[in-house]
């Protein structure tokens, strides 16, 4: 059975017919040996590639975008241990993730900071051979069932041009308060919280080697890839709903399925399929191509966010979106209400222009770095 079997039988098991919680389908992830997927095999994963992490989560997002997102957002704090970690921490932490299966969640977000991360209040104030953490993230997933929180914080001891660090923080250390989940509009199976960090010490060995902001950028290469794979992982359950439903959807003389415009519109679909999973694979290989270098914690650093990456995940919102509204259209008053899967899709594709970093944010970036400037336009 090949990876995209494995994960489809998994999905199918255990997302479209299976127990609802998250705890009990995390266990049975685990259980199958595909818990974060992306850990070095000497740490208890499967070590594999970002462009075979596509496929993962796209098999997954097919059946359950919120399983999907929970699954792959432990890749940002994950990846940044593995490089910019020192041996005791990589060992610890991503030893520990691997042997249980457990969550790696990030804590970024702030009140009133927003998109402006470079306006975080949350502190880190060195202490003897600790830091400490003190402030509050909105918007956390999974941080109340991780082992471990990557908190990005103003460093109170840092020079000009290294203002903010990336801390990991255990999720059980003195003084993290996790609140209730935030009640969302979609992704209704990824739990959502806000942390609280009140005088939370850590050792200073749990401080990352860098700049905290350039870090958190070389781990959202990562997830905004996978994030976009979930757009076509969605989009390919939007598309079999839609040609289930029409096939039997009378119409005039004939069925829905069989009517012009309803082919132009699959058509289309499609064609927004295929484009999404070229541009995803394309970013994939691209963070896989550095991630393979000796040199890549360095190289990373120096290139922060990768454009295809940005791209892919900016097009994949505006694509996926797309074909949410013409799912929708297609069952016609239906959509628009709980009784077919098509209303919990519509909301659960939004995520993808939404979550870490919405498109107009994204767009500047892409503007900023890579169409302003004449030496690197494409």
């Amino acid at each position: 059975m090949d990876l995209r079997q494995e994960v489809r039988a998994f999905a199918r098991t255990h997302l479209l017919d299976g127990p609802a919680d998250l705890a009990t389908r995390t266990a049975a992830w685990h259980a199958a040996g595909l818990a974060n997927w992306w850990l070095p095999v000497e740490h208890g994963g499967r070590g594999l590639s970002l462009r075979e992490g596509v496929d993962v989560v796209d098999e997954l997002a097919y059946a359950d975008a919120g399983f999907a997102f929970s699954s792959l957002v432990g890749v940002i704090g994950s990846t940044l241990v593995s490089l910019y970690g020192d041996d005791r921490l990589r060992d610890g932490v991503l030893g520990d993730l691997g042997r249980e299966g457990g969550f790696f969640a990030t804590a970024v977000t702030e009140r009133d900071a927003g998109s402006e991360l470079d306006r975080l209040r949350t502190t880190a104030v060195p202490k003897g051979d600790t830091v400490v953490v003190t402030g509050e993230k909105l918007f956390s997933t999974n941080a109340d069932s991780a082992r471990y929180l990557l908190v990005v914080a103003r460093h109170e001891a840092g020079a000009d041009d290294h203002p903010h660090v990336a801390v990991v923080v255990p999720r059980d250390a003195d003084g993290v308060v996790v609140s209730e989940p935030w009640r969302t509009t979609g992704l209704t199976g990824s739990p959502v919280h806000r942390v609280t960090l009140a005088d939370c010490a850590v050792p200073a060995g749990n401080v990352l080697d860098g700049h905290g902001l350039r870090l958190l950028e070389v781990g959202l290469n990562a997830s905004r890839v996978l994030i976009a794979a979930t757009a076509v992982g969605m989009a390919r359950r939007v598309r079999d709903l839609c040609l289930d439903f029409a096939a039997g959807r009378r119409l005039r003389d004939g069925v829905l399925g069989k009517h012009p415009l309803f082919a132009d519109k699959m058509a289309q679909v499609e064609i927004e399929i295929e484009t999404m999973r070229s541009q995803c694979r394309t970013a994939a290989d691209d963070f896989d191509a550095v991630r393979a270098d000796p040199d890549a914690a360095r190289r990373f650093a120096r290139r922060g966010a990768l454009k295809s990456a940005l791209v892919a995940k900016v097009f994949c919102g505006q694509a996926g979106w797309r074909v949410a509204g013409t799912g929708s259209e297609v069952f016609g008053g239906l959509g628009y209400t709980d009784e077919v899967p098509i209303g919990a899709l519509v909301r659960d594709l939004r995520h993808v222009s939404l979550v870490e970093g919405g498109e107009d944010v994204l767009r500047d970036v892409v503007y900023r770095r890579f169409t302003a400037p004449r030496v690197r336009r494409a």
